[in-house]
């Protein structure tokens, strides 16, 4: 499976703060977003809920995908999806072991796992 989701109780903003929040508990930052909503808005003038692509990443993780393999960088960061349904906001994560197995090197393998373990992680700590 490519992705990993769950579906918060809480308003997208209030969503918003506590994945960040989580993120960074465990070596994770926000590098990137995409505001699909406000482009869907300005290039089609079409309305839809709240949906931003973000990526997340952590620096030494992606300095060791790096390092085994220069051109790997296209595969970084590991992004994810917040969208908001009704009053509830869907979190969904890349799965970084598919993605990253697209690279030969077994050291991005390596990473990928460990990845993955930080993103279940942080979807167990927002399910508490």
């Amino acid at each position: 499976m490519y992705e990993m989701n769950i579906t918060l109780n809480l308003p997208f903003d209030a969503a918003l703060e506590k994945v960040k929040e989580t993120l960074m508990a465990n070596h994770l930052g926000v590098v990137s977003d995409v505001d699909v909503q406000a482009i869907f808005k300005n290039k089609m003038d079409k309305d839809i809920p709240a949906y931003h692509i973000y990526g997340a990443c952590n620096p030494k993780l992606a300095d060791r995908v790096i390092n085994a393999e220069p051109n790997a960088g296209t595969l970084l960061p590991c992004n994810f999806i917040m969208r908001e349904e009704g009053d509830k906001t869907v979190v969904s994560f890349m799965n970084p072991v598919p993605v990253l197995g697209l690279s030969q090197a077994e050291e991005v393998h390596a990473v990928a796992a460990e990845a993955k373990d930080m993103i279940e992680k942080v979807i167990e700590q927002l399910q508490a």
